[in-house]
């Protein structure tokens, strides 16, 4: 064991953390136990997320808010509740302002066509600009360009420096008095940076423009506190902070929800209908038209309520330590290249790779083979690949049950990936 290692002992019990999920138990490959480093993708789930879905399912399964018969309350009941753990999760000032998506994905389009559709002083047409930069997951990309070709809106974007950095030079000119919205990732899900919140918030604010944060790679990894960021929007999901696919969350401030039109219509979205015009429910349910993703909420719920026992802050400590350490381990690979920081500093537990010039598919295929779990392709983050001109990247994710010995194993995988290659 290194001396980097043993300094990590201590910081999280992974292993009782890790017996609450299943599939780190479960080996391929002739019995090779898996090593899941592909949390950026999607999470594990430890038992009590999988049981509050089953008992869900077994116990409640009933469509929520109409039913006044017993079990349709219960479902109710556990569908708000959900709602109301992730409003004391994110410290929202109002359980109201806590919408249920089916992904970040949605939240952020739910975002760029109410901007779409408003009335002024919010409405983004020809005369104004969008804002994003180019390290973005698509989805707060595509939404803004759908946006810009729709309504005739300038979208713009901050470039990244050589180290991995959003490029802030030319902020006063990027963020100008005909900016609308600026909507940027908290922590990139291929570089692993976190960017500065406060300066591009306190600029927007100068000149008067909606904040828009993706958080899908901070809100299952550190305290996510929406006061204390002062945006206006916060998106993220579920699957990636122990939670079932099929839930995302949009948080937006009170007094925006109630002035911003809805996205989607149809039921529970609605306060009347006639045949000649409609008027709309308060905000949450103005924008959760239908039946919504109620078992997934549950299940949202229950991981917030494991992540909570845990504490965010102790997560986040404990991935602090892992990605340092798996720093310096992959730099000590031969021909290895870290995209993005090369240091632990201000960066999530996200680390994306090149090996030389070993295709990044053929070097998660043979780690594969090891029951290494890593991800390879451009991440749904291309413009970046483009920024440093490579066709993909490798890329490792740690998370609350990772540990020194699956960065180990990576390594070791990596040495095995070089000798196969030659």
């Amino acid at each position: 064991m290194t001396d980097a290692r043993q300094g990590l002992t201590g910081l999280l019990d992974t292993e009782a953390i890790r017996k609450d999920f299943p599939i780190l138990d479960r080996t391929v490959h002739d019995g090779k136990k898996i090593v899941y480093l592909d949390s950026a993708a999607t999470s594990q789930k430890p038992r009590q997320v999988l049981d509050a879905l089953n008992t869900y399912y077994e116990r409640h399964n009933a469509n929520v808010h109409r039913g006044v018969y017993t079990v349709a309350e219960e479902a109710t009941a556990l569908y708000e509740g959900a709602r109301d753990k992730v409003a004391a999760f994110i410290n929202a000032p109002s359980r109201n302002e806590v919408i249920f998506t089916k992904n970040a994905s949605e939240s952020l389009n739910l975002v760029a066509n109410m901007l779409g559709w408003a009335d002024e002083p919010y409405r983004v047409d020809r005369d104004t600009e969008i804002v994003t930069t180019e390290m973005e997951h698509h989805s707060n990309i595509v939404p803004w360009q759908l946006l810009a070709q729709r309504t005739g809106a300038k979208l713009k974007w901050f470039g990244i420096t050589d180290d991995g950095r959003l490029d802030l030079s030319n902020i006063d000119e990027i963020i100008t008095e005909k900016t609308k919205i600026v909507s940027f990732t908290l922590v990139s899900n291929i570089l692993g940076t976190v960017n500065p919140v406060e300066q591009i918030i306190r600029r927007a604010q100068q000149v008067g423009a909606l904040v828009c944060i993706d958080a899908s790679q901070a809100a299952p990894h550190m305290v996510l506190d929406v006061q204390a960021l002062q945006a206006d929007f916060v998106a993220f999901t579920g699957h990636k902070m122990v939670g079932p696919t099929g839930i995302g969350v949009l948080w937006g401030r009170q007094e925006l929800l109630e002035d911003l039109p809805p996205f989607l219509g149809g039921g529970e979205m609605i306060e009347t209908v006639s045949m000649h015009s409609s008027t709309y429910a308060p905000a949450p349910h103005k924008f959760e038209a239908g039946t919504p993703p109620i078992a997934q909420a549950v299940g949202l719920g229950a991981a917030v309520d494991y992540l909570s026992s845990i504490g965010m802050e102790n997560i986040h400590q404990h991935e602090k330590a892992i990605t340092e350490y798996a720093v310096k381990r992959l730099l000590e690979v031969p021909d290895l290249r870290i995209i993005g920081p090369a240091t632990a500093e201000d960066r999530g537990a996200t680390i994306s790779f090149t090996l030389g010039d070993i295709h990044p598919h053929d070097v998660g295929q043979v780690l594969d083979e090891l029951g290494i779990c890593v991800r390879v392709g451009h991440h749904c983050a291309r413009p970046v690949c483009l920024r440093y001109g490579i066709p993909a990247t490798t890329r490792a994710s740690f998370y609350l049950y990772s540990t020194p010995a699956e960065v180990d194993a990576l390594v070791d995988g990596l040495e095995h990936v070089r000798n196969f290659f030659g």
